[in-house]
């Protein structure tokens, strides 16, 4: 249409980055320094900055569908306020967006960085995590991550196996954004390139003990944003769920972060914020970053590892199996009326299908499942019965 011929829309887009000079912190990345994997044309319509599309690319994804039904740390527990996944990536967006604000970062950047970061967790949270990785170390096609998953999904399998072709430093935050490692200060690693990302992929699969390292500022604030998002929130549904006291958290920790998940995570925000303002890293304050890091292993031995948590563990652990075999089989004898076939592999392109090994579309299946999709292709007499908490 006509309309969309006035130079209008190009001024806008060049105000725009024109207030990015303006307004966001020298050590920010800017719009023009996205790069992506495939060149696009640009249309006349494209108005839009790159890591702004980005944003848009992962949430109309059919793997951002699925986080409303992937668990958080909880499952097979029916209570309507325990953190899914969908409300944690959220809070990371929102917490991260804050953070970059007060430092002049890149917020679209870090939008799309946290909105995606977990696209690749398995159904089951990090228990259903650590059961594939075993799977796949036993098949041959080394350890699986969530990470790792997350960029697979969002570069090699949405799309009917085309990807989003999001850009390098999106990409690069999601692959790098590992919440669970603690680090004081974050300082990004710059000068990466798709190449470097598939050697860092590759070498993670073999090496499950390499550190990775965001490229950009934006990756490390989701990456701090990541523990601030969960860790007291965590802290919160398991008082709900009577498996902690509020009074069980050492006043070591309390006394410097707070009692609450609010409290909590005004205190971090902050400290963040005040460590790293004018800085080339995002980083704690020493005094933060050890109660942080206390309250990390409180949470490890009180929450994570209570036997509550892991009732279902052994039975989770088993269908895993059960399903891994079955869909392997199904592959290797072509048994086109399997699932894997009907709802996963139909509409996929050759090239995908051609580039992966029968062990890793597998993986690639069952990663994206969520909790309840996972249950119903299991024979109902071996699924666990949720638990039900008022």
């Amino acid at each position: 249409m006509e309309r969309f011929k006035e130079p209008i829309l190009d001024r806008l887009k060049t105000a725009l980055e024109e207030r990015e000079e303006a307004f966001l912190s020298p050590v920010a990345t800017r719009s023009g320094e996205g790069v992506r994997r495939a060149p696009e044309q640009r249309l006349e319509t494209d108005y839009r900055q790159v890591f702004a599309v980005d944003v848009d690319r992962v949430l109309h994804s059919r793997a951002y569908t699925r986080y409303i039904d992937k668990t958080q740390v909880f499952y097979l527990i029916q209570h309507d306020h325990i953190t899914h996944r969908v409300l944690h990536v959220q809070l990371v967006s929102k917490i991260a967006r804050t953070i970059g604000r007060f430092l002049g970062l890149h917020e679209d950047l870090i939008e799309a960085i946290a909105l995606g970061h977990d696209i690749g967790h398995t159904p089951f949270g990090h228990d259903g995590e650590s059961i594939l990785s075993r799977l796949c170390v036993a098949h041959g096609i080394g350890y699986f991550h969530h990470n790792l998953q997350s960029v697979q999904f969002l570069d090699r399998v949405e799309r009917n196996g085309n990807g989003w072709n999001l850009c390098l430093q999106t990409l690069d935050g999601v692959l790098c954004h590992d919440g669970e490692v603690h680090n004081q200060e974050l300082r990004p690693e710059r000068g990466k390139t798709f190449e470097s990302l598939e050697q860092s992929i590759s070498d993670k699969k073999t090496d499950p003990a390499i550190a990775l390292m965001p490229m950009t500022l934006e990756g490390c604030v989701v990456r701090m944003a990541d523990t601030i998002a969960y860790i007291g929130r965590d802290l919160e549904d398991a008082i709900r769920l009577y498996m902690i006291r509020r009074e069980d958290v050492p006043r070591s920790i309390t006394a410097v972060l707070g009692k609450t998940n609010g409290t909590i995570v005004y205190n971090l925000v902050t400290d963040v914020i005040r460590s790293s303002f004018h800085q080339p890293y995002i980083a704690f304050s020493h005094e933060v970053s050890e109660a942080l890091r206390n309250l990390k292993e409180f949470n490890l031995h009180r929450i994570y590892m209570h036997p509550d948590v892991k009732i279902h563990l052994k039975r989770i652990e088993s269908l895993f199996e059960l399903l891994f075999d079955q869909y392997l089989e199904d592959l290797n004898r072509q048994n086109t009326e399997s699932m894997i076939f009907r709802q996963f592999l139909k509409d996929m392109s050759d090239e995908y299908i051609h580039a992966h090994r029968p062990e890793e579309l597998v993986r690639d299946f069952i990663a994206g499942m969520t909790d309840r999709y996972f249950l119903r292709q299991c024979p109902e007499s071996l699924r666990p019965t949720p638990q039900v908490v008022q």
